[in-house]
């Protein structure tokens, strides 16, 4: 007769917790695996399968202890209750380790639960094969196979839960259905088993015997006390791995913002190792030199460095800064890709570790290119001014002496008998005197302090007027091509000087091309606004440039080309004032002199001049002053002459006095106010203008305001007067000869033309 025996209820109750806890500990340590690499992801695999194994045993052993069979005592082998204590750690532990491998499909976690779920059946029917009692055994085959399905079902859910992202509310209930479903498993296994009791009672063969009930306590207690420790380190666990986690967080945000601040800042920064090795470079850096980051980084450092960055340095900067540490705005010249040199400071720091080790040196860059031209530019500019300050003063104390040598040639050759060959000799003396007055010309143009008569000139026609002399001066083998648009503004610009400058720049550009080429004059209309890069006036411009095909300059004789006395012609060929003429006669015209050249690619100088309306030009005519009145000029007159430069005064003296008018000669301002105030008479005054303590147009103005009606001339090499100066002045460009100053009496006496005696000049009172 078969029996299915009892159970206790109470230790059924408990064997259902006891698997629903160790399913949600298995779930719980689960997470732990995912979270976890290395010996920590084997170590909590390792203690997942014993919670999980483990707790499936303690359950099935519980339930085991809660069954009773009636009259009839339950021992049990220990060595098939061991083995089936094991088996199911073992192929949960072989389970959790298959399925937690990367990329695992669901072919592999069936096989998976397949496994495990017939491993948790087998230490089932291995626990009933280790019951001793006095009954035989029998199993249903269906419950035997549900129970199996049970335990295959619940092996492959619990696999696939355990390493998936799931909450604490899903994790407990996946923990609640599975514990039931293990339970079931037992307990669909306990209802297909019949047991049949013997007729006589057997002890087992001696085996020991125990009290269910305070065995299944003491057994629950300690699977519970295990699953509690393992749930409470994998909490500290979880806590320590959040805090690790927001550190680590942390740091690389720290470090993602040091890194776009480094990449991203404005300023060029790079950094090297100790073999002087690009690391890394900013992005900044990068646009400077106009690299790709591939290409820079790994190479050294002074691939990029010109190679005549710092030849005279006195010791080599690397082994300093290794020395000191740091370093700070030492000069280079860096190459970009397109080939600039571009002239930086780099400042460095040497980076090291808290071991005082070596890590790298951490560098910046400061593009110094544009403030070094324009200090280049300024002390050019510095340079030809000071040039132009002593060649100023020179050619006006040459234009003294010439005015001298030319007023007293004047004289001798109304004294001298009418002989050819005496006359010739004067004449060629008078030529070189003219030939010296052009040189100081050309050097007061350079100091912007010649004489100009700036007045609207139509640029095509004045090179047109020009077109035989230009042809004579440049040769037959080279030709001229001129290029000038319609409606071209007129130019604001003396013309003769002009002239002289297109034929110093057309004969230049002739020397350039000793084999011929082609010389190219032609011009255009510019706009210049306040933000020009120029230093011009904003307003219109006419751009007169000359081009030629010749050999060009390279950049350091280019930078003094508009230097006085330099010139690249051989001796006797050249005065070095040509380019300096011209950029006086531009400057003191309100533009100025543009130099553009390429060695082997030819040259262009471009004159800038304000541009004028074209009725000016008529105007300017219409308001031209009338003839000089020969008549006047030869009338007596008594005329006061103010000099400090004694040649220069007698001279002016000597040419009057041969006009037949009578001279007062004075040395400086205060005499001649002293003269007219004691009450001297005159009809006239001549001075100079730069003299000592007063000058000349100082001087003017006094007697101006003294005396009104007293014609003053103004005999001067210089063309800029001081501001305020009287613009009515008549002016006497120095050196004079006497048919200029017959003009210039003329021009003054105007205003008298109807006089027929001298009246002396009172002083003006009130």
């Amino acid at each position: 007769m078969t029996h299915g025996g009892t159970h206790d209820g109470t230790l059924v109750a408990l064997s259902v917790l006891i698997a629903m806890v160790a399913s949600y500990t298995a779930l719980d340590l689960a997470a732990r695996i995912r979270a976890s690499d290395g010996w920590a992801r084997h170590a909590w695999l390792t203690t997942a399968a014993i919670a999980m194994g483990g707790g499936i045993w303690a359950m099935h052993f519980v339930a085991m202890l809660a069954f009773q069979l009636p009259d009839t005592g339950v021992n049990y082998h220990i060595g098939l209750t061991a083995f089936s204590f094991m088996l199911p750690i073992a192929v949960t532990g072989i389970s959790f380790h298959v399925v937690n491998r990367a990329h695992t499909g669901l072919a592999t976690l069936a096989l998976s639960g397949l496994f495990m779920g017939s491993g948790i059946a087998g230490m089932h029917y291995t626990g009933m094969a280790a019951m001793r009692m006095a009954a035989d055994l029998s199993y249903d085959g269906l419950w035997v196979t549900v129970s199996v399905l049970i335990a295959i079902g619940a092996a492959t859910v619990a696999l696939w839960l355990a390493f998936r992202n799931v909450g604490f509310a899903q994790k407990l209930l996946a923990a609640v259905a599975m514990g039931v479903a293990i339970a079931g498993m037992h307990y669909a296994a306990m209802h297909g088993a019949a047991f049949a009791p013997h007729t006589a009672l057997d002890d087992a063969h001696g085996a020991a015997s125990l009290n269910q009930t305070s065995l299944a306590l003491a057994v629950s207690a300690t699977t519970f006390l295990i699953l509690f420790l393992a749930l409470i380190a994998a909490m500290f666990d979880r806590r320590f791995a959040y805090l690790a986690e927001r550190e680590s967080i942390a740091l690389r945000e720290n470090e993602e913002r040091f890194r776009t601040l480094y990449s991203k800042t404005p300023v060029p920064l790079f950094s090297v190792n100790s073999d002087r090795i690009i690391e890394y470079v900013s992005d900044a850096w990068l646009d400077l030199l106009g690299y790709g980051r591939e290409e820079v980084e790994g190479r050294p450092i002074t691939d990029f460095i010109s190679r005549d960055s710092a030849p005279d340095r006195p010791q080599p900067v690397w082994p300093t800064l290794l020395k000191v540490g740091e370093l700070k705005d030492i000069e280079y010249r860096l190459v970009s890709k397109d080939g600039r040199i571009l002239d930086v400071l780099i400042s460095g720091r040497v980076v090291r570790d808290e071991q005082g080790r070596f890590s790298y040196v951490l560098g910046g860059v400061v593009d110094v290119t544009a403030r070094k031209r324009a200090e280049e530019a300024l002390r050019q500019a510095q340079k030809i001014e000071a040039v132009g300050a002593l060649t100023g003063g020179i050619a006006h104390d040459f234009n003294n002496l010439l005015a001298v040598v030319l007023g007293n040639l004047d004289l001798l050759s109304h004294r001298l008998p009418d002989d050819p060959k005496t006359r010739r000799l004067l004449d060629t003396a008078i030529k070189g005197a003219e030939r010296g007055a052009a040189l100081t010309q050309r050097m007061l143009a350079f100091a912007r302090r010649q004489d100009l008569k700036t007045e609207s000139i139509d640029v095509p026609d004045l090179v047109k007027g020009m077109a035989d002399l230009l042809l004579r001066s440049i040769g037959p083998m080279v030709q001229i091509e001129t290029r000038f648009p319609l409606r071209l503004p007129f130019a604001q610009v003396d013309a003769n000087q002009l002239e002289l400058a297109l034929l110093n720049l057309a004969v230049n550009a002739r020397d350039a091309m000793p084999q011929g080429g082609v010389i190219t004059i032609a011009a255009r209309e510019e706009l210049v606004h306040a933000d020009h890069r120029s230093s011009l006036t904003p307003g219109r411009y006419v751009c007169l440039s000359v081009t030629d095909t010749g050999e060009g300059m390279d950049e350091a004789v280019l930078n003094r080309a508009m230097e006085p006395f330099f010139t690249t012609k051989g001796i006797g060929k050249g005065t070095g004032l040509g380019l300096s003429m011209v950029h006086g006669l531009a400057a003191q015209s309100g533009g100025c002199l543009v130099m553009k050249s390429r060695k082997h690619l030819g040259t262009t100088a471009e004159i800038w001049l304000p541009a004028a309306q074209a009725q000016e030009a008529a105007e300017s005519d219409a308001a031209a002053p009338p003839a000089p009145d020969g008549k006047l000029a030869h009338r007596s007159l008594t005329v006061l002459v103010v000099d400090d430069d004694p040649l220069v005064l007698h001279n002016t003296a000597a040419m009057l006095e041969d006009l037949g008018h009578t001279v007062v000669e004075r040395a400086s301002g205060d005499e001649a106010l002293d003269y007219l105030g004691s009450g001297g008479g005159a009809d006239l005054m001549i001075t100079d203008q730069a003299m000592p303590r007063m000058t000349g147009t100082q001087l003017a103005d006094r007697v101006r305001a003294r005396w009104p009606d007293l014609p003053i001339i103004l005999a001067t090499g210089y063309a800029d007067l001081p501001a305020g100066a009287d613009a009515g002045l008549v002016r006497l460009s120095k050196p004079f000869r006497q048919d200029a100053l017959i003009g210039a009496l003329s021009t003054s006496l105007q205003s008298i033309k109807g006089a027929q005696k001298v009246v002396p000049l009172r002083p003006k009172h009130g």
